[in-house]
């Protein structure tokens, strides 16, 4: 249980008001602005009336692109050769533990993109200047390799905004990030950053606006839609040094942190996911986040995420609730490394680069290359077409709700346990390594 925060100065205070009534008046015409060549997704043919889907399970791991982490893998859409400024520069397999990280900011993201290029992913101060032109090899991934062939892959999965993880897992919950473009300046993710704790802005010309405001909003999100209907979620999160920072993106929604969800739907640590299926307890819409050394976050010098969406993958399977779970497996941000795809522009906050997506359900098509375009509001467009739950208004209104990707007429599959190199009961009693991204 978190503490209450800290009072705030009035100057703080004082911020905080302005910041309320001029942003949206300021940044409505930034929005504006980036819609004028926009993407529309397809309409859903979900039916809630026929889905046998009673729990989704949303697994979000880190900062990986799709030609990053499936290189080659058959039948989806990858490249041996990226261009770097014009020219050609071959992908070499860098490995999931190498202990560098890239630059995955916003405006990172723009020079990576170079007005459509996709060519500018060198920085200077990489040695090489070319190292995100990578690839993991597929033998310390061979985990997500034999899921996605199982199961459906989608290789036109973008992540839902232009930046880092904390506004892309704020699109996971709620289809929006208020226009936050990169982590609090504090590291803390929410209402419980210190005061004088900034979140930047979106900014013309792929800036920030700095100095922002404090990251603690009340905008809707998919756990108000299912609080609604009396619908139970958990979300499972890692903690950081002290219990006030988990690393959740529902400590950055005021209603959500200061009520009666906090102590019994957010949960930590993370591995607590597979202790309740185990005893035989599953929401109905889960969030899952791993801790740092299970993130596939570049810098952590660890191979084990792998092993730990396929423990919580056979934790559903060999439980009662595999015959009625739709599982989505991601990755919040493209960590900066090279995508050959130039992605859709919906509105001025995204899509952003390519990320994999991974669906697994006994309902699931069979070794199916989805080529519909995704992102992460789509797992809540999802959520609201299989129960009937309206929608938040925001990018999830017309998000594609991976329907796709599944075939409710088919006999459900038998779940074929997929082989891991650890246990739960290992990965339940580690020591934690804290929350998985600096930002």
């Amino acid at each position: 249980m978190r503490s209450a925060p800290a009072p705030r100065s009035a100057h703080s205070m004082r911020r905080m008001i302005v910041a309320s009534v001029l942003v949206p008046a300021l940044f409505l015409a930034v929005w504006l602005a980036g819609c004028q060549a926009s993407f529309v997704y397809p309409p859903s043919t979900q039916d809630s009336a026929t889905s046998p889907i009673q729990h989704v399970v949303v697994i979000m791991q880190e900062n990986r692109s799709f030609d990053n982490l499936f290189h080659d893998f058959p039948g989806a859409d990858t490249v041996d050769v990226g261009m770097s400024l014009g020219t050609p520069v071959p992908l070499v397999p860098v490995s999931l533990a190498d202990p560098l990280d890239l630059d995955h900011t916003h405006p990172g993201w723009w020079q990576d993109l170079d007005n459509g290029k996709m060519d500018g992913f060198a920085r200077s101060n990489m040695n090489p200047p070319t190292f995100a032109y990578a690839y993991v090899p597929r033998s310390e991934i061979q985990i997500y390799w034999t899921l996605a062939g199982q199961y459906v892959l989608g290789d036109r999965m973008f992540q839902s905004n232009t930046g880092p993880s904390f506004p892309a897992h704020l699109y996971m919950i709620a289809g929006q990030s208020a226009l936050a473009t990169e982590p609090p300046d504090s590291g803390f993710w929410g209402c419980d950053a210190p005061a004088g704790t900034t979140v930047p802005l979106l900014g013309p010309n792929g800036t920030d606006l700095f100095p922002g405001v404090f990251p603690c909003w009340d905008y809707a999100t998919a756990a108000d839609l299912l609080d609604a209907r009396s619908m139970t979620w958990r979300y499972y999160a890692p903690a950081g040094g002290n219990p006030i920072n988990v690393d959740s993106a529902y400590d950055a929604i005021r209603h959500i942190r200061y009520g009666a969800d906090w102590n019994r739907n957010v949960i930590y640590p993370q591995t607590q996911v597979l202790t309740d299926i185990q005893n035989g307890h599953l929401a109905q819409v889960t969030w899952v986040i791993p801790d740092y050394l299970h993130s596939d976050h570049p810098g952590s010098g660890s191979v084990e995420g792998p092993d730990w969406v396929a423990s919580v993958v056979n934790a559903i399977g060999q439980s009662k609730f595999w015959n009625s779970t739709a599982i989505f497996i991601c990755w919040d941000d493209w960590g900066g490394w090279y995508d050959h795809v130039l992605p859709p522009t919906v509105d001025a906050m995204g899509p952003g680069f390519r990320v994999p997506v991974i669906v697994v359900s006994p309902y699931a098509k069979h070794g199916y290359i989805s080529h519909h375009v995704h992102e992460a509001s789509g797992f809540i467009a999802f959520i609201e077409h299989n129960w009937g739950l309206g929608n938040l208004g925001a990018r999830d209104a017309t998000a594609d709700d991976f329907s796709d990707c599944f075939d409710y007429s088919q006999k459900p599959r038998a779940f074929a346990p997929i082989a891991t190199r650890t246990t739960p009961d290992k990965l339940i009693l580690e020591k934690p390594s804290g929350p998985p991204d600096d930002d």
